[in-house]
């Protein structure tokens, strides 16, 4: 009987035993479920999300929910990023607290033709970028394949497009696909704070001095109204009238500036307000070169004495530079065959985004026409310069008067003759401004009496742009029916410059108070294979990787055996 009862009570003791692992077990895997660790051990910390974006993330008081169109059969290299949007928007979630949600669409995936146009379509309309790829098929073909390489954020009803994928073709694919995931985050996270934020910011575009028509501005301003509320107007020398803008957008103006209006934009400055200058100080009348000729002329705008005190000088002098766009010109051969070939075009430069700085950064060149260059002035310590765009190592000017006509596009060119380089064509100012009107009288300039001048502004940006034509787009008319194109498209061959990123990424620096627009700085290391080495060494890495593992555990096999036998064989 004492056995049978210490028997039962060893089995008791062991299932109790038992039990009580398991019942730990599953404690500690619930208790360990609820409490989430994320270490990221990448050397350029991939997954590591920012603190603006954490702050963004946490103040979400909505539900977002997002789709993205990178789904399906889809090239490797974008099968890469699309892994990266769903880490990144993994990251978001868990941030967010779970108030992020999102799925993977196929946008092809249609009954039929029809279906699937009609999916593009709305797709195109509600923003998306599509891009064509060429895909190769089983029997040697290849055919062409739409991808929307982005996303539709959906906040409160209301649906904001973001494309996610960089597509410079001066540069090599993978380069594209890692430029594009350094930038998830930031296009990610502005377009969710501008969603969400309390603030809506307001932007003006002035007018009254002949600046380019709304028409013409009509890209950039659509684009700019998913982030601020756009108005436009004149403000008629008076003062104070700017003060509940975040920025300011000088477009493009003809006619001179009058005291009254430049005593304005120097108040709104020295109060901390912000301004994207561009203008042209030679004038060129390009709509005449369809007959072949026009001319430039210097064109003075009055506020030549206002942008020197604050540290910069536009140049009245016409920058040609060999690497530049290619114009569509009609020759004619054998005296009566015409013959449309492409030319290049030395007074449309393609500028240079400089490759260090978060407005710039991994941006597509910019599309110039008639561009003048600047010159940054002064050594005042409070007022930093930046240089954001400059042409090619093959520049040159030529000052006004001038004749400038279509047949210089049928001339070789030769690079001894393009002697400078680096002009630079638009320019960062920061800092602490002095007033244009410190020591002037204004009592002529304005009604209020009681006006008094700042003389020196509060910590501030500004962007001076030495080419008005970079913010206008081109416009399609037919009838009295006015179209405007993509800005920064060129209707002919449909290649996209990087002109409207480049404007948006001035003005949201330029407002930019939470360091979001930092984000655009991150770097990270494109890791490839050395391609040279796969060619030549295929058969000893194929061998090493198939026969590797299967050595290894026929090793540790005979290992184990051995050891075993050894360990428990009596003599």
């Amino acid at each position: 009987m004492t056995e049978n009862a210490n028997s039962k009570s060893i089995k008791l003791r062991s299932w109790l035993q038992f039990l009580t692992a398991v019942a730990g077990i599953i404690l500690f895997v619930s208790a360990s479920s609820l409490i989430r660790v994320r270490l990221d051990l990448t050397e350029d910390k991939r997954y590591t999300l920012s603190d603006p974006t954490r702050k963004a993330l946490s103040r979400l008081k909505n539900d977002i929910f997002i789709q993205v169109y990178l789904d399906g059969e889809i090239p490797i290299p974008l099968k890469r990023l699309k892994r990266s949007v769903r880490e990144m928007l993994d990251e978001f979630r868990i941030a967010s607290g779970q108030k992020i949600d999102y799925e993977f669409v196929n946008p092809s995936d249609g009954k039929d033709a029809k279906q699937r146009e009609t999916q593009y379509q709305a797709l195109v309309n509600k923003g998306l970028t599509p891009i064509n790829i060429k895909a190769g098929d089983a029997e040697g073909g290849s055919t062409q394949k739409i991808i929307f390489p982005g996303m539709i954020v959906n906040y409160n009803g209301i649906e904001v497009p973001v494309n996610f994928l960089k597509n410079n073709p001066s540069i090599p694919t993978g380069q594209n696909i890692l430029h594009s995931v350094e930038g998830l985050e930031y296009e990610m996270i502005q377009t969710i704070a501008t969603l969400s934020s309390d603030t809506i910011y307001k932007v003006a575009f002035i007018e009254g001095h002949d600046e380019i028509p709304e028409i013409e501005t009509a890209d950039i301003t659509m684009n700019l109204a998913k982030f601020f509320t756009i108005d436009r107007g004149i403000i008629g020398g008076e003062v104070g009238i700017l003060n509940k803008y975040a920025a300011v957008i000088v477009a493009g103006p003809e006619k001179e500036f009058s005291e009254s209006d430049k005593l304005v934009m120097d108040q709104y400055i020295m109060n901390g307000g912000k301004v994207i200058w561009l203008f042209d100080e030679v004038a060129v009348n390009s709509d005449s070169l369809v007959y072949g000729k026009t001319v430039g002329l210097y064109r003075p705008l009055n506020i030549e004495d206002q942008l020197f005190r604050y540290g910069a000088r536009v140049n009245p002098a016409i920058v040609q530079d060999l690497e530049c766009v290619l114009i569509r010109l009609t020759i004619i051969s054998d005296d009566t065959r015409q013959q449309v070939v492409p030319a290049p075009w030395v007074y449309y430069p393609l500028l240079n985004p400089a490759a260090n700085h978060p407005i710039t950064r991994n941006l597509n060149k910019v599309k110039g026409e008639f561009t003048n260059y600047i010159d940054t002035v002064g050594l005042d310590p409070a007022i930093s310069k930046k240089i954001l765009l400059s042409t090619s190592n093959f520049s040159r000017t030529i000052s006004p008067p001038l004749m400038i006509s279509l047949k210089e596009a049928e001339l070789l060119s030769d690079e001894k003759d393009f002697n400078k380089s680096n002009l630079p064509v638009a320019v960062l100012l920061e800092g602490v401004f002095p007033s244009a009107f410190k020591n002037r009288m204004i009592s002529n300039l304005t009604d209020d009496k009681n006006l008094k001048v700042k003389t020196e502004s509060i910590k501030t940006k500004m962007i001076v742009i030495a080419d008005a034509d970079i913010i206008r787009n081109e416009v399609r008319r037919v009838g009295l029916e006015e179209t405007p194109y993509p800005l920064g498209q060129d209707k002919y061959t449909g290649q996209v410059f990087g002109n409207r990123d480049f404007l948006i990424n001035c003005l949201n620096y330029l407002v930019d108070d939470n360091g979001i627009m930092e984000l655009r700085s991150r770097e990270l290391k494109l890791r490839l294979l050395n391609i040279a080495k796969i060619k030549t060494e295929k058969i000893k890495w194929q061998l090493i990787n198939i026969a590797g593992p299967i050595f290894i555990v026929i090793l540790a096999g005979l290992l184990y055996g051995y050891f075993r036998k050894r360990n428990y064989t009596t003599y």
